[in-house]
């Protein structure tokens, strides 16, 4: 039997491959990702761990700590330099400063100190040399990549009182990762003189120190203890190192788990490849398992010889899918490190293949669990051949429906029916996430109900299409494609579970683009937003004053966030607008009271914040020692607790007003929008800080982030339906073999090659148009579901289809099937008439 089986895969090569091609596509996923995630464990230990390298101890901030606002004292740093066993110490500082880029305008950007001590430099130096000097500077290398800076140049930082201090660029450096590495801003490095010049006050989060030689770490945290006294806690550089390494597991965690559920998705889709494949095979290999049968082959024998011959396919699949992983695992972390802005190893961090025996293990575990469990009942049905069966012409493989139609139905109903009662149980949840979750679950059971009604409905779909066929070729295809609904069901089921959960993503993500262009046109009536482009440098009244002075401009409103505290709420952050701009510039939806003529020390207060507290129209709410009368409810949540007058929110605040992240500017009614906007850029060129935005740019703005996360969801999803087309290929190579004979009878009839090739292609093409169709439709009710279920009473989603996004979707689909049936109708075409018609 072993012979047999043997010959059997030498006979069956050619068309194992590209079944063998799927399922390695879905092990290379798989591996790819445990590679990945490997990867980006190491890289971003690696990172953190820098931070404390050479650190033998570590002050911070505790829970009693006195003023911890104000972070460690200055004067800590000296007493840890004199304490027995110190052989340096430094402090770990940092303040937000502008950095001026060549156009003028600033950017945000983070200054630190280079440590005194060398070893306890937490940076990798990349270029030039640090700074000594109080007028020298290194950048991170984002930074000169980003701000295009390089070692010789000038810069500029801003300090609070926006006076320019300059600095040379003398080195690059890398740094590793943390909290403040990985906040987005530029970085600048300084010498601890030139940070005093930009940034006078000090705040320092953490003093480490290396100690003498012979002086245990316990030692030393023992002696700074004693020095510094209580109320600060005081690490060795082992738990410095520990602690700071714990901050890396889940991060990279997420990452592979996200990844995982999609190469989960590919392996379902080879799965159902594999199944495919092998009822096509078992179908065509009648007579010879009959053979076997009648020469004294047993019923299990053959079960095991299907089996084996899965079992070996498998094997030689993981092998590919291994190696093919090592690729996927080097692409994405190419992706991430351009996409990412460098991720957690900056831009030049190495590509890293960590190759684990877990990661060998599920590469070789789920390649060949899944194809060895999709060929089981392919192969108990290989048991089921009759011997008699060789004694006749091979019958026409084709299942009749109707003798499981009723077992389909009932078992597929009862899915249905959970499914059903999973969605209403989703859409009952208040609370966003939950709801989001269950409802997506329960749309995965609603697609398995459907792909098990498949043969039902596939052939209704085959002939609504085959109705706009027209010519022979194109029938004969229609023909052929309901000719086996089960084998059509099982093809088309592939390509349609990835089509569904990208129309579902693309319709949800299409939703969420459509609100909040609406969202943005509602909450800002206002035809332009000066912002500030450094946090710590706010607009000034100043600026405001002379902003509502300039040409066209009809009325400017200052923007303050304040944040209070209150008994009563969670969170007391309100957002304060002068009183005339309330209700004009500033026009959220509300569920009650009004907000014309708001007053000083009244409140617009959001309608869920309001609801938890037990608040109506007419109470009062305690902020920070103020009782703020509510005078309406607004559904909005972009305003924190709720809409206040500017001067409410200055009597909140615990420190003067500084000044506006943010002012609304209206145009007189008739203003040229054009030159309304240049006499606008003409003033904020006066402020290094000051950036102008409108609707238009906002939107443009979380548009592009919704079309990355898309972009990036499409390729992911994307392994799936080459799978899947992989699997049309493999079917019409297989049904090309099956009706070698029938094709030549065709071509005896009259069918010219050409002919023969088009009916090939149009099968193809309805095959991928049943799942893509069947796919978009269910991926549309599915997005339905999730945006309804997202959706609450405060934040309504419109919901949206895309359909310029599904159009090309669909057109891809028709491309990729005229190239998947490119080969076999190539194959059917070059048959001989002769023989062919000669095949039993």
């Amino acid at each position: 039997m072993l012979k047999t089986i043997l010959a059997g895969l030498r006979a069956r090569t050619a068309r194992l491959v590209l079944s063998s091609i799927a399922i390695a596509l879905g092990v290379a996923f798989v591996t790819g990702t445990l590679v990945l995630g490997d990867a980006v464990g190491e890289q971003t230990r690696d990172n953190f761990a820098r931070s404390a390298r050479n650190v033998d101890a570590a002050v911070h901030m505790g829970e009693n700590s006195p003023n911890r606002e104000d972070g460690i004292p200055a004067d800590f740093l000296q007493k840890i330099r004199n304490t027995p066993g110190v052989e340096g110490a430094d402090s770990r500082e940092f303040g937000s400063a502008a950095l001026l880029s060549g156009e003028g305008k600033a950017r945000s950007a983070l200054v630190q100190p280079l440590p005194t001590t060398e070893k306890l430099r937490d940076f990798n130096l990349k270029d030039g040399k640090f700074p000594v000097k109080a007028d020298e500077a290194a950048i991170d290398t984002k930074t000169a990549q980003v701000a295009k800076l390089k070692v010789g140049d000038k810069l500029k930082l801003l300090d609070e009182e926006n006076a320019e201090h300059a600095f040379t660029i003398v080195g690059t450096y890398q740094q590793g990762a943390s909290s403040i590495s990985m906040s987005g801003s530029d970085h600048v490095l300084v010498s601890p003189e030139g940070l005093r010049t930009v940034i006078p006050d000090q705040r320092i989060y953490e003093i480490v120190a290396v100690a003498k030689s012979g002086v245990s770490q316990q030692q030393l945290v023992a002696d700074i203890t004693k020095a510094i006294g209580a109320g600060y806690e005081v690490q060795t550089g082992e738990q410095l190192t520990q602690a700071t390494l714990a901050q890396v597991g889940d991060a990279a965690s997420e990452i592979k788990t996200f990844l995982l559920a999609f190469a989960a998705i590919s392996l379902v889709v080879a799965g159902m490849v594999i199944y495919n494949t092998f009822t096509i095979l078992v179908a065509q290999r009648t007579k010879e398992l009959a053979l076997l049968r009648c020469v004294g082959a047993n019923r299990s024998q053959v079960f095991r010889s299907v089996l084996a011959e899965a079992l070996f396919m498998g094997l030689a699949a993981s092998v590919l899918g291994l190696l093919g992983g090592l690729g996927v695992s080097a692409g994405l972390q190419a992706f991430i490190s351009t996409v990412g802005g460098g991720g957690p190893g900056g831009e030049d961090a190495p590509i890293r293949l960590p190759i684990s025996w877990v990661t060998i293990a599920a590469g070789f575990g789920v390649g060949v669990v899944v194809t060895v469990l999709s060929a089981v009942l392919p192969a108990r049905r290989a048991t089921k051949v009759a011997p008699v069966a060789a004694l006749r012409s091979q019958p026409d493989s084709s299942d009749d429906v109707a003798r499981t139609g009723k077992v389909r139905i009932v078992v597929a109903t009862l899915i249905a029916l959970i499914g059903g009662a999973a969605v209403y149980f989703g859409l009952q949840q208040e609370k966003e996430e939950p709801a989001m979750f269950i409802t997506g679950g329960a749309t995965m059971v609603l697609l398995l109900a459907v792909l098990l009604l498949g043969p039902l409905y596939v052939p209704l779909v085959n002939r609504l299409f085959g109705k706009a066929l027209r010519g022979v070729p194109a029938k004969l295809a229609s023909a052929n494609a309901g000719r086996n609904p089960k084998r059509t069901a099982a093809t088309t089921a592939a390509l349609m579970i990835g089509v569904t959960i990208v129309a579902m993503v693309t319709v949800v993500a299409g939703s969420g683009r459509a609100t909040m262009n609406e969202q943005v046109d509602k909450r800002f009536p206002a035809d332009y937003a000066v912002k500030s482009n450094v946090y710590s440098q706010p607009l000034t009244q100043k600026f405001a004053d002379e902003l509502a002075k300039v040409r066209n401009v009809a009325q400017v409103a200052p923007e303050l966030r304040a944040y209070g505290e209150s008994p009563k709420l969670q969170y007391a952050d309100v957002t304060g607008y002068p009183a005339d701009a309330i209700g004009s510039l500033v026009r959220p939806d509300l569920a009650g009271g009004t907000l014309t003529g708001i007053k000083d020390g009244e409140l617009a207060m959001r309608e869920k914040e309001a609801k938890d507290a037990g608040v109506t129209v007419g109470s009062t709410v305690p902020i920070s020692g103020k009782d703020l009368k509510v005078v309406a409810l607004i559904k909005d949540n972009s305003y924190g607790t709720g809409i206040v007058t500017l001067k409410t929110a200055e009597s909140l605040l615990k420190e003067p007003v500084k000044g506006y992240q943010n002012v609304l500017v209206k145009l007189a009614p008739g203003t040229d929008i054009t030159v309304a906007r240049a006499d606008l850029e003409r003033f904020i060129a006066t402020s290094p800080v000051a950036v102008l935005d409108s609707a238009a740019e906002t939107k443009a703005e979380l548009n592009g982030q919704i079309d990355q996360i898309l972009m990036f969801i499409w390729a992911l999803v994307g392994l799936a339906l080459i799978i899947a087309l992989f699997g049309i290929a493999n079917t019409l190579t297989l049904s090309v073999l099956e009706r070698t004979r029938e094709s030549a009878l065709l071509r005896a009839l009259g069918l010219t090659r050409g002919q023969l090739r088009q009916m090939l292609v149009v099968e193809s093409i309805l095959m991928a148009l049943i799942g893509a169709v069947v796919g978009v439709l269910l991926g549309a009710g599915f997005g339905w579901l999730l945006v309804e279920a997202i959706s609450n009473s405060e934040f309504r989603i419109s919901f949206s289809i895309p359909f310029g996004q599904i159009g090309i979707m669909l057109g891809l689909a028709v491309v990729a099937a005229v190239i998947a049936a490119a080969l076999p109708a190539r194959r059917a075409a070059r048959n001989s008439v002769v023989a062919g018609m000669a095949e039993a």
